[in-house]
């Protein structure tokens, strides 16, 4: 009861009711839109990172196919006429002591064959890595590398 009558005492009804813990559909959408762009930002070094380390490894890997290419020429006599003899002996092949890759060895870090001549341009035999592109020709990641470099 009401000390003044005996009336009862009513709420106010224009009192804003006390707001409920939670986010608004705004903000879901802001936080939402603000991690898609860092994510886009975080795949977009990763990716570029990705791409350096591929590349680094052909590097390393056309040294090392290299190599195994002036080993089977010492082996055999002279370089194969294709990267192939690396890994299958050809048939008249005397002083072949391989299989001197496995045929994982034959293709670059991108997925792509390297390039080979025998007789060679710049040596006894070319080895080429295409970079990311595997074609001749490129700039950046897509610059082609040889063994004579």
């Amino acid at each position: 009861m009401n000390p003044q009558g005996s009336l009862p005492m009513r709420q106010n009804r224009f009192k804003p009711a006390r707001r409920q813990g939670g986010f608004t559909l705004l903000e879901m959408l802001a936080v939402i839109v603000l991690l898609g762009i860092v994510a886009t930002i975080v795949v977009r070094q990763v990716g570029g990172n990705v791409d350096k380390g591929k590349y680094g490894a052909g590097k390393a890997q056309l040294a090392s196919l290299s190599m195994k290419i002036e080993s089977y020429g010492l082996d055999v006599g002279s370089p194969p006429k294709s990267l192939q003899q690396l890994v299958d002996k050809p048939g008249n092949s005397a002083g072949w002591a391989g299989p001197y890759a496995k045929p994982s060895d034959l293709k670059d870090p991108f997925g792509h064959a390297f390039g080979y001549r025998f007789p060679g341009e710049h040596g006894a035999f070319d080895l080429i890595f295409y970079g990311q592109d595997g074609q001749p020709g490129g700039e950046g990641y897509s610059a082609d590398l040889g063994n004579w470099e």
